[in-house]
């Protein structure tokens, strides 16, 4: 073959196969593009709508791969690549990959089963696995949460969905639990009455339920009062940081003791 051979044979897969591959990359390009639109119409859609967000993520994601999928898929026939081929060497590969990615699977059941039951919601806060924070995102293999010190943890679903879940944010309201200890020496009644003064004075705590404050123990140095106090989820650390800041002010100024540990030694003389 000479040059000019060479030359007319280049020249023609330009002018066939490779003005196809061009037309390929325009409209995967532009496909690509148009799925994109799609996908964030979709998302403001489900948010003008207030529908859950969860469920809005998890089908924005689904739309969005699945789409750019079958377009990659309909490329390759146009450019005479037998799919027939390349699914059954998808499939060949995801026989061995499951295989190998057993842990990964378990995790994909358990993100359906996450998104189909919903024991939380896209910024719930959740305590699971022993992390704490705000739902971030739900994907069928991790659960994204962001934590109080703005730190993400991804958290493995198959784990998070086959153990215990603590979600803050499904009711509306909280209780807000405290314990104070006062000297034996003071006047538990008049400590009572003082924490509920303070508790019913607060803006934020409900009067329905009402306060409670009553001795739960006999502790060693000290009776320890257990104060209650429903408030609304959204206040709940406000409530908690005011009570155990105003009840030790106000301890101070009634002068009841908050007593530190103490020890009674007894010495015998033989």
């Amino acid at each position: 073959m000479n040059w000019e051979q060479l030359l007319n044979t280049f020249v023609n897969w330009c002018v066939t196969e490779g003005v196809k591959i061009l037309i390929a990359f325009a409209i995967i390009i532009i496909g690509f593009a148009l799925i994109n639109g799609l996908v964030k119409s979709l998302r403001k859609g489900f948010e003008k709508k207030k529908v859950d967000k969860t469920i809005g993520k998890t089908v924005c994601y689904i739309v969005n791969w699945g789409l750019k999928i079958l377009v990659v898929l309909a490329l390759l026939g146009y450019l005479g690549i037998d799919t027939s081929g390349v699914a059954a060497l998808i499939t060949t590969a995801g026989v061995g990959v499951g295989l190998a990615l057993q842990g990964s699977l378990s995790n994909v059941a358990g993100g359906v089963l996450i998104i189909l039951l919903r024991p939380f919601r896209v910024d719930d806060f959740i305590e699971a696995q022993g992390v704490s924070g705000t739902v971030e995102d739900i994907h069928l293999i991790y659960t994204y949460i962001r934590t109080g010190d703005n730190k993400t943890i991804a958290l493995p679903n198959g784990a998070l969905a086959n153990n215990t879940i603590i979600n803050y944010s499904k009711k509306n309201l909280r209780r807000v639990d405290l314990e104070f200890g006062i000297s034996y020496a003071n006047d538990y009644k008049k400590a009572e009455e003082l924490i509920l003064q303070i508790a019913d004075a607060h803006e934020k705590t409900l009067k329905d339920p009402a306060p409670l404050c009553r001795i739960v123990r006999h502790d060693a140095s000290s009776i320890t009062l257990v104060t209650r106090v429903w408030v609304n989820a959204d206040d709940y650390w406000t409530v908690y940081f005011d009570m155990l800041e105003q009840v030790k002010t106000t301890f101070d100024k009634e002068g009841i003791e908050i007593p530190f540990n103490q020890l009674d030694v007894h010495v015998k003389n033989d």
